[in-house]
């Protein structure tokens, strides 16, 4: 029986989590090990500062206490599996909203497939692409995700994974329904457009404090292969291969001459 390991950044008790585990039953034995508290753009960070413990919700179920997404797939790969026993796979998400362009630098989702890939286990990050802060999400569901989660991971099953060590898929689901879905793009990572989203408030003492906003979802156009970006607006799944390695070859000769 294959063996797959799912966490996410949203938490233990997240939807997108319920509705990927029950994506995901049908293939093999699921273990499931997720942040107590949401760690949404949490990054590639391992909390070294305070002891972490593990909270058995049910069979195969647990929760890490205040742990991120990549705390909980570096512990669960070296406690409750080891070398000669490692899952097949790890599944990060079903994130609510999109994890796309730069985002995935910031990404807790992506992260944990980063974590996976360093420990030679192939990875699979997707996240559900929202609407108006993500209540659009009550109306369309996890159908498609479930849907496309349920395809890639059978056809890894049957075949093998599609990349080489140290790379991981990273999947965006357009928000709509199953039956307006167009198919998979194969895609590259695309540009966003940023602004400065903290908001400024003051406590009823006077003090002034700031809470940090979601942009809104905004691309820079380009051509040539089309990105995630594009490919969702257009209502295709979005697949984009990452790698860990963020050399950039093309300036190395440069840098060379101006040292």
């Amino acid at each position: 029986m294959k063996k797959i390991l799912i966490t996410n950044d949203d938490g233990f008790d997240s939807l997108g989590l319920k509705a990927l585990i029950e994506a995901l039953k049908p293939l093999g034995e699921v273990t499931v090990v997720a942040p107590t508290l949401e760690k949404s753009a949490c990054g590639h960070s391992l909390t070294l500062t305070k002891p972490l413990r593990f909270v058995e919700i049910e069979d195969r179920f647990f929760k890490l206490d205040d742990g991120t997404p990549t705390d909980c797939i570096f512990l669960a790969l070296h406690k409750l599996y080891n070398s000669h026993y490692k899952p097949d796979i790890v599944i990060s998400g079903i994130n609510k909203g999109e994890n796309m362009g730069e985002d995935i630098t910031y990404s807790g989702t992506a992260s944990a497939c980063m974590e996976a890939v360093l420990q030679d286990v192939p990875a699979i990050a997707i996240s559900q692409v929202c609407k108006k802060h993500c209540k659009n999400i009550d109306k369309i569901g996890y159908e498609l995700a479930k849907d496309t989660i349920q395809k890639i991971v059978k056809k890894i099953f049957y075949s093998e994974f599609p990349l080489p060590k140290r790379k991981f898929l990273n999947i965006n689901i357009p928000p709509i329904s199953k039956d307006e879905c167009r198919g998979f793009k194969v895609t590259r990572a695309g540009n966003r457009i940023y602004a400065n989203n903290a908001e400024v408030h003051y406590n009823p003492r006077g003090v002034e404090y700031y809470w940090i906003g979601l942009p809104n979802l905004e691309w820079q156009e380009s051509k040539g292969e089309i990105t995630d970006f594009q490919a969702v607006s257009r209502n295709f799944v979005s697949i984009t291969p990452i790698h860990l390695d963020m050399t950039s070859y093309s300036d190395i000769e440069s840098l060379r001459e101006w040292i």
